[in-house]
């Protein structure tokens, strides 16, 4: 599952103010919730079971929060751009600005993890994450996020 099949304007966040990692998975399940139709309260308690299992922050700057969720008929991705960088308990110690939440439904199991490796792997490249660093709007996001995805999908 490519990038452009989960992002679009609507479900691109730029400079969220959140103060700590509960507050911010908070807010991100709102706008999931308010784009999927479902109560943000499952989906927080989803995101935040998965991040008691062990932190969701991958290391420089990147979080990619995940849950299964019942009730949910398609995987579903949102990406965050914090205004300021907060402490995600991520495994190089560094706090986190960019966030990817990931939802698919309770029964997918291949789709899910397709498109967790694939957010994995345009998060790794530094030259993306510079760019959305550097990046104000959501179309700005979306493109480097989805163009840079398309170009490397083989």
């Amino acid at each position: 599952m490519a990038l452009p099949d989960l992002l679009s304007a609507e479900t691109v966040l730029g400079s969220l103010s959140a103060t700590n990692r509960k507050q911010a998975l908070q807010m991100i399940s709102e706008a999931a919730a308010a784009k999927l139709g479902l109560d943000s309260r499952i989906i927080f308690d989803a995101v935040m079971e998965r991040e008691r299992l062990g932190s969701t922050g991958v290391g420089d700057g990147v979080a990619i929060p995940h849950a299964r969720l019942e009730g949910l008929d398609h995987v579903f991705g949102l990406f965050a751009k914090l205004k300021n960088p907060i402490d995600f308990d991520a495994i190089d110690g560094r706090p986190v600005d960019l966030v990817f939440l990931l939802l698919a439904p309770e029964t997918s199991g291949a789709e899910h993890l397709k498109a967790l490796a694939r957010i994995s792997r345009v998060f790794r490249r530094e030259d993306i994450r510079s760019h959305l660093r550097a990046t104000e709007t959501r179309d700005g996001m979306v493109a480097i996020l989805t163009l840079q995805d398309e170009s490397n999908a083989a």
